[in-house]
Formats: structure tokens, C-alpha cells, sequence
């Protein structure tokens, strides 16, 4: 019931438009009720007296009558779509909104597929329900109520007769409309995921044809479909069931209020006119006995998926944006890490721990270690995709969770791993962070990021559409896009997370040569996996399972035997060998540390 007065009060924003809906609701019928009586006194004073002077005035009556439901009905309808739409667009525009508030965390533990199938298949359940279900619903129950009363001014006996299934109409669709809730959500949730298989086989086209896996593809869709169909054929299985039923009980009450309304005109208890009467309200009573299943089916529907759309507004985002929080100015870009540890929600261990770490601003730190050590995650930390679990991260000695997210977010600039492009242009991309850039200064990032020779190349230069997640880019190409779109931020605090891993040697070069400017005067985050990036860091951190194992500069860790002359060994040397760095740079990478000359450490694992 709680979901039901929620989706209402959604409804309940509109009121006039509602009211408006109810009151045409009210007079569709009225109208409806009155019509039988009208055929009724036709019958008695024409039919039976042969006097035909009444008929016109009864026909006219009837056409007015006519009219007025028409118009009421049209009413009806046109505000009980309106109102659904624009409730479905108002809980669409909550939905996505709430989307958008949720952190990485959130969005770790859903699949993409079943949030879509949220934002339209079960969006669009409750804009039927408004229509089909509460306003029409409104309707049944005033011409069932209004029915009923005049079956019993008109005779009380006929009437316990023809309203004696009721209750045994009103029993069972109730019992079959939790049995229909429970295959409507069932129902969702494989469609969900019937999404999510659709969405993943779509994006991972190259590898499904890579592998030969399109059988295996189908197979798996074949039995996801099936799912669904058999929760929503049983679902209108039980409303097929429901509707056969009550046309049984209605037309069975037909049948014994014809056999006892006859009797009763025959003994002179009742006119021609009054069974007429009697038998065109039970009539009357027909439509909303069959569309009672049609009503329990919507508000079903109704139910389930509510439940699914409700259950993610009322979502608490693990990032919290403080009521007392204060929008952060242009930083000057000093971070620093004070006994940080992080645990993901789903895991029982430290991602990060004991996290210490000072940056002043202007400095440049490389991250290194083996996968898993929780590389990504420490740099994630910085604009609050997630938050910390214990400890404190400060920006010029403030704590970021006492700034917006919005202003946090607009110093820190972060260049991901996992590059996304948008469906669009090649400068709408690079501007997106800053929609309102001008075209010189997009030029002049993309020429930092050595893209602009590239994209004057193509026949429509920056208006130049891209494909879908960047398809018709190289990774190389997709990796400068996305430096320039950060650098046009102007973040005092750079991420850079592995942002050359899927450039080639002489890209590299040019990336590493403008970057060179670019991180002069920015606080720089690199994790790095080349030698390039590791000689020009002021101090490198190598974590392992989430520790840091050591700090220090290239030259002084390379001088002491540890974790780091082991990477050195195994991945970095093999570079400088084969000529990625030359040895002249490599002589020079001790003068690139910083003043504070920052001592060698060890901390246990």
C-alpha cells in the first residue's frame, strides 16, 4: 500500500488536472446511469401505452445524455494520459537525477542493463496504472456504487440476487492479484537482466566474434527470454482466468434475475419498463466486473514495478555530500594522505591501509605496483568516487568531505584507465567537461594533448562525429581526446590513471613531451608503467596489497635493494634498453626530485 500513496502522490502534484480527471470520471458515470432509466420509462409509457408523443422528448434526451458521457469520457482519457505522461516524466527525471548522485560503489554492485530496464519498461508500468488503473479504477468503483444503489430502490429481492457473486468476485481477484504481483516482478527482474545480456553482448561485439561465441550468445538469450515470457504469460494467464470467471458470474446472475424479474412483472410486483431497467444495469455492472481483472492487472504491475523504481530513489549514495558543505576555490593543489584505509563494501579486507602521503603542490607523484595493489583505488579516492574508511585526504589542508563534490571535482582532473567517448563530435567531447570553452581554447588543448594535427586531418575537422564509445578512434587517439578534455578543466590536482598503457612508443613521446607543460605548475597523480613517467615523478610510491612498501625518488630507491629495483629490473630496464628512454634522460632523473628530498621507507605489509 505504501507504493501504491507513493505513486498517488506523484499523481497528487497535479492536482487540478487530477480532480479534473476524477470529476470527468464522476460524469461519465452519471450519464451512464441514467440512460438505462431513460429506455426504461420508454418502455412503460410508449411501448406499453402506444402513446408516441413522449418518444421524442425520451430520444432526446437520451442523444443529450449521449453527448454529455462523450464529452466526459473524452475528458476521461485525454487527462488520465496526460497526468500519466507527465508523472513517467517526472519520475524518469528523479530516477536519472538519482543516478547521477550515486557513487562508484553503487554503481559497482548494478548492472547497467536492469537500471535501463528501470528507467523505461517499469517507468512505463506506472504511467499505465495512472491512466488505466486510478483513474479508470475511480470510475468502476462510482458505477458499481452507483449501480448497486439503484438495483436496490428498484427491488431490493432482484438485487441481493444479482449482487450475491460479488463477494466471491472480489475474493478471488484478490487472491489472484498477489499471485499476478509476484510474476510481474519476477517478470521485471528477468527482463532486467535480460537488458544487461543485450547491453554487454552489444558493446562486446569484437570479442563475442572474435571467439566464435555467437552460438553460446544465442543460447544464453534464448533462456533469458524464455524467462520472461513465461512470468508475463503466467501473469496474463491469471488474468484471463479472472476475467472468464467473473463473465460467469455475471452472466449466471443474468440468467436468475431474468428467470425471478419475470415472474415478478408477470405477478404485477414489477413494469416492463423497471426489468428492462434492471437488466440494462445489470448490463451496465458488466464492464466494470470485466474490466476488474483488467484494473487488479495494472495495479499489480503497478506494485512490482514501483517496488523496483522506489527501491533505487530511496538508495543511500556511500558518498555523502555534507548540508554544511562549502564550494571549494581554485585550489592551489597541496594533497595530502593522513592514516587512509579503504574498504570496497563487498570485501572483508583493506583495498588501502595506513595510507600517508604529503604532495605539495606542484609535485609529481608515480604510483607503481602489481595489480591489485590498489593503485586505482588510491587515486579514486582523491574526487571522492569513493569515500575513505578511515583516516582523512585534505586539499590545502581541507578535508574534501567538507567541500561540494561539484567543486571538488572541477580541481581535480582525472584521466582514466577505461577512456569513454560520447556519441558526438570530436569537439563536444573535448569540451565536455566545459560546454561553454571557445573554439581556441578547445584548439588549444587538443594541440597539448598532440591531437590537433590529427583532427584537422579529418574532412570535418573538430565537428568530425565519433563512433559510438569512441569506435572509429584508435586507443591512441581516444587516450590524447580524453588528456585534452581533462586538461581543459584546468585542475590544479592531475590524475593521470595509466593514461599512455595503450599508446604506442612514438605517441608516448609526444603525449610524455606536451604533459612535460601541461602537469608544470598542477599537483600530478601518475600510475605509471613506463620508465618515462617513473623519471620524471619528485617522488614515487610503490604499493603492495594496499601498503606502501616504499617512497622515495628513481635514483634513491634504484640505489637500495627492495620492491622497486625489482620492477625496475623486470619492466622498467627492458625499456631503457630497447631505446623508449635514452640514457641521457635516465642520467638526469636524480635532479628531477624534490626540495624536500623525501627519505626511503619501509612499512610492513
Amino acid at each position: 500500500m505504501s507504493i501504491f500513496l507513493r505513486i498517488m502522490r506523484h499523481a497528487a502534484a497535479y492536482k487540478y488536472r487530477l480532480l479534473l480527471a476524477y470529476c470527468s470520471s464522476i460524469g461519465v458515470a452519471a450519464f451512464a446511469l441514467v440512460i438505462p432509466r431513460i429506455i426504461g420509462e420508454a418502455v412503460d409509457k410508449v411501448i406499453s401505452s402506444g402513446d408516441l408523443r413522449p418518444l421524442v422528448m425520451l430520444a432526446l434526451a437520451a442523444l443529450a445524455v449521449s453527448v454529455g458521457r462523450g464529452i466526459c469520457a473524452y475528458g476521461q482519457q485525454y487527462l488520465g494520459e496526460s497526468l500519466g505522461q507527465r508523472v513517467a516524466y517526472d519520475i524518469r527525471n528523479l530516477y536519472f537525477d538519482k543516478m547521477q548522485s550515486l557513487s562508484f560503489a553503487f554503481h559497482d554492485s548494478q548492472k547497467s542493463g536492469d537500471l535501463m530496464s528501470r528507467a523505461t519498461a517499469d517507468v512505463e508500468g506506472i504511467r499505465m496504472f495512472i491512466q488505466g488503473g486510478a483513474i479508470r479504477g475511480a470510475f468502476m468503483i462510482l458505477l458499481i456504487f452507483g449501480v448497486s444503489v439503484i438495483l436496490i430502490l428498484t427491488s431490493w429481492k432482484l438485487a441481493i440476487l444479482s449482487l450475491v457473486f460479488m463477494p466471491l468476485i472480489i475474493l478471488r481477484t484478490s487472491t489472484i492479484m498477489m499471485a499476478m504481483r509476484r510474476n510481474w516482478l519476477a517478470e521485471r527482474e528477468e527482463m532486467g537482466k535480460l537488458n544487461t545480456l543485450l547491453q554487454e553482448n552489444l558493446s562486446g561485439q569484437r570479442v563475442v566474434k572474435a571467439f566464435a561465441a555467437e552460438e553460446h550468445e544465442k543460447e544464453k538469450f534464448v533462456h533469458g527470454a524464455s524467462l520472461v515470457a513465461h512470468y508475463g504469460f503466467t501473469a496474463e494467464k491469471l488474468q484471463a482466468i479472472t476475467t472468464s470467471l467473473n463473465n460467469f458470474f455475471f452472466l449466471g446472475g443474468t440468467g436468475v434475475i431474468l428467470w425471478f424479474g419475470g415472474k415478478e412483472v408477470i405477478d404485477g410486483q414489477l413494469t416492463e419498463g423497471q426489468l428492462v431497467s434492471f437488466l440494462l444495469y445489470m448490463g451496465l455492472l458488466s464492464m466494470p466486473v470485466r474490466m476488474f481483472a483488467f484494473i487488479v492487472n495494472s495495479f499489480a504491475r503497478a506494485l512490482s514495478t514501483g517496488e523496483r523504481i522506489f527501491f533505487l530513489l530511496d538508495a543511500e549514495s556511500p558518498v555523502q555530500e555534507s548540508a554544511l558543505a562549502t564550494t571549494m576555490p581554485k585550489a592551489n593543489g597541496s594533497v595530502a594522505f593522513k592514516n587512509v584505509s579503504f574498504r570496497y563494501e563487498e570485501s572483508d579486507n583493506n583495498a588501502i591501509t595506513n595510507i600517508d602521503i604529503e604532495a605539495p603542490s606542484s609535485q609529481i607523484v608515480a604510483i607503481l605496483g602489481a595489480p591489485g595493489s590498489g593503485k586505482s583505488t588510491l587515486v579514486h579516492l582523491i574526487p571522492r568516487f569513493y569515500d575513505v574508511s578511515s583516516g582523512s585526504i585534505t586539499i590545502d589542508g581541507q578535508d574534501i568531505r567538507d567541500v561540494t563534490l561539484k567543486s571538488l571535482r572541477q580541481n581535480v582532473g582525472i584521466v582514466q584507465q577505461d577512456i569513454f567517448i560520447f556519441t558526438s563530435t570530436i569537439r563536444a567531447n573535448i569540451a565536455y567537461g566545459a560546454i561553454h570553452a571557445s573554439d581556441a581554447e578547445v584548439k588549444r588543448v587538443a594541440e597539448l594533448a598532440q591531437m590537433h594535427d590529427f583532427i584537422m586531418g579529418l574532412p570535418e575537422g573538430y565537428d568530425t562525429y565519433v563512433g559510438e564509445r569512441g569506435s572509429t578512434l584508435s586507443g591512441g587517439q581516444r587516450q590524447r581526446l580524453a588528456i585534452a578534455r581533462t586538461l581543459l578543466m584546468d585542475p590544479p590536482v592531475l590524475i593521470l590513471d595509466d593514461s599512455t598503457s595503450s599508446v604506442d612508443t612514438e605517441t608516448e613521446h609526444l603525449i610524455q613531451k606536451a604533459l612535460e607543460n601541461v602537469m608544470e605548475g598542477r599537483t600530478t597523480f601518475v600510475i605509471a608503467h613506463r620508465l618515462s613517467s617513473v623519471q620524471k615523478a619528485d617522488k614515487l610510491l610503490v604499493l603492495d596489497k594496499g601498503y606502501i612498501v616504499q617512497q622515495g625518488t628513481h635514483a634513491e630507491l634504484l640505489g637500495v635493494p627492495g620492491p622497486y629495483r625489482e620492477i625496475y629490473e623486470l619492466q622498467l630496464r627492458p625499456q631503457e634498453t630497447n631505446g623508449v628512454v635514452s640514457n641521457r634522460n635516465l642520467g638526469n632523473a636524480s635532479t628531477l626530485h624534490s626540495d624536500s628530498s623525501p627519505q626511503t621507507s619501509l612499512q610492513n605489509g
